[in-house]
Order: structure tokens, then C-alpha cells, then sequence
């Protein structure tokens, strides 16, 4: 699995940071379902993380045909860092 950069601000929590490929220059923005707000952009691919009562959506930033198999892998990436080891990945939000 490749290394991936992640930006976080001052002002974000760990889980709403930027996953970074530095080979693609594809930007995947993550947003914490509890703690912020998500307005999907047009044209971006997203996807939805479920782990236990958690909830991320992830965002691409700058989308321009990428394979969806390098998306994944920077998410599924973020959630190892973050400890998510139960995770579950979806195309749609989710319905509990």
C-alpha cells in the first residue's frame, strides 16, 4: 500500500483532514459526519466511511478521472491511520 500526506488546519479535527497522492496530485477530503458539515460538490466522487456509531465522507478535491481503485485506497489508507479497523466503505450514504 502506498504513503499518503495528510493536511489537517489548526481549526479541523484529525478526522475532517486532506489525504494527499503525491504521484496523482489527487486531494481526497475527509468530513466527520458528527462534528461538520458536508454539501456534496458537483463532478467530485465521494464515498462514505461507517465505523461502529462514526460516519466520514470523503470528497475529492479537483476530481479528473482518477481510478476510483487509487480513491479507495487513500481512504481505506486514512482509516488505518486513524485506528477505524472495522471500517466499512459505501458508494451512498448509509441509512441506520
Amino acid at each position: 500500500m502506498s504513503n499518503y500526506l495528510i493536511s489537517i488546519s489548526k481549526n479541523e479535527a484529525v478526522k475532517d483532514g486532506t489525504i494527499h497522492d503525491p504521484h496523482s496530485k489527487l486531494k481526497v477530503k475527509a468530513f466527520d459526519m458528527l462534528r461538520s458539515r458536508f454539501t456534496p460538490r458537483k463532478g467530485e466522487v465521494r464515498f462514505f466511511v461507517t465505523a461502529g456509531e462514526e460516519t466520514i465522507a470523503f470528497e475529492t478535491q479537483g476530481y479528473k478521472k482518477h481510478r476510483q481503485l487509487l480513491i479507495l485506497q487513500m481512504i481505506s489508507w486514512y482509516c488505518i491511520y486513524l485506528g477505524l479497523i472495522e471500517a466499512q466503505i459505501h458508494s451512498t450514504l448509509p441509512f441506520n
